[in-house]
């Protein structure tokens, strides 16, 4: 194997697939990234048999071949490079690597006991915006259950709906949904669901990170491709694929909680709420995190009281529909959910201090966020 290719490129593809190589010690050659070169370019890829990437480079390839170094010396080296291209020879069971006056061998292994990596291909796929997706998934992602016993809940719902991509998470103390709007190459999916895991949507947000307008000329880098299997998916992205495993379950029917109706709805800036909730938050009793919410005649009391610290009492004006109402809640959910909404003004309904409250933007019809109240 031998190849030419640029320092820049080499540096960000590393940077890429190499967040998921991990130390295993029954399995050490997933500590390794495979570098495989052909007459259609170089490949990047890694995996840590839950997840797997592929990141495709444009290059001179002289020689073809496939050989696995260790993931984090060669990206560590290739950082300290400051030539524009790197030359690239496997020789000997060691990878030669020359830049300018850099020179060195890294060890490395076959390729033979790579894992495979699957990837998902067909006419059948959903497109959706880069920055639609980035920012639904980051409005749900935070919502979901680290609760390992249940793992039907640790990962975020993915509901195709033709046209629509309903997007839930929920750990049973609150739940975010977010709907987008998706096209179809093939025949649409209709009235089926998946549970993504959330590490796989992490990593997926992190690679989307890597891309702006500027990367590429390609015309399709605004855009992501969803691939679905029955027991696969795959987010193809510019020059990147992520394959991962769904997780298998069934996540519970969370719209039965969903409440329809609400004694009371105010209309706040989520600014001014957000640092009221913060600042009452101080006086939060310690692993309750208990904040008041007194809705009476157009005001909103934010109140929090604590034998060891003192009291807190916050008055913000309101837009108020309904009767008066009171609720307590767990302040670091709400923060959650405020720090998730992209609109200066909020809606905050309430049906009673035994009930869940929802928080939504006002210009937006598409995203909401449940948190469950603290009783007392």
């Amino acid at each position: 194997m031998k190849f030419i290719i640029r320092r820049e490129n080499l540096k960000k593809g590393l940077s890429i697939v190499g967040h998921i190589t991990t130390k295993n010690i029954n399995l050490p050659i997933l500590n390794n990234v495979l570098i495989r070169a052909n007459s259609g370019g170089v490949e990047l890829v890694s995996t840590n048999l839950e997840i797997g990437i592929i990141h495709r480079l444009r290059g001179k390839v002289e020689n073809d071949g496939e050989f696995t170094v260790d993931s984090k010396t060669i990206s560590e080296y290739v950082n300290f490079l400051a030539g524009d291209n790197v030359e690239i020879n496997e020789v000997n069971e060691e990878l030669k690597i020359e830049c300018d006056n850099y020179k060195t061998k890294i060890k490395g292994e076959s390729a033979k006991e790579f894992p495979l990596i699957p990837t998902l291909s067909g006419e059948n796929y959903c497109i959706c915006e880069i920055e639609d997706i980035k920012r639904a998934l980051s409005q749900v992602i935070f919502s979901v259950s680290n609760n390992e016993n249940r793992i039907e809940l640790s990962g975020v719902l993915f509901s195709f709906f033709g046209s629509r991509l309903v997007l839930a998470s929920t750990d049973s103390y609150r739940l975010a949904e977010k709907e987008i709007g998706i096209n179809w190459q093939g025949e649409a999916i209709e009235n089926q669901k998946f549970i993504v895991p959330a590490k796989t949507i992490q990593e997926f947000l992190r690679i989307i990170s890597n891309f702006s307008d500027s990367d590429s000329s390609e015309e399709n880098i605004n855009q992501v491709k969803i691939f679905i299997s029955d027991n696969q998916i795959m987010f193809s992205v510019d020059s990147t694929d992520l394959v991962s495993r769904l997780i298998n379950g069934n996540f519970p029917d969370y719209r039965q909680i969903v409440p329809e109706k609400f004694n009371t709805s105010v209309i706040l800036n989520r600014n001014e709420f957000s640092r009221a909730i913060k600042a009452a938050a101080i006086f939060s009793k310690s692993g309750i995190n208990d904040v008041g919410l007194d809705f009476k005649g157009g005001k909103l009391v934010v109140y929090s009281s604590s034998g060891q610290s003192g009291e807190s009492r916050i008055e913000l004006s309101c837009e108020q529909n309904g009767s008066d109402n009171e609720i307590i809640v767990n302040f670091r959910y709400l923060l959650d959910g405020l720090n998730n909404i992209n609109d200066d003004q909020i809606n905050l309904k309430v049906i009673s201090d035994n009930s869940p409250c929802m928080l939504s933007p006002t210009k937006e019809e598409n995203y909401f966020y449940i948190v469950m109240p603290i009783r007392q």
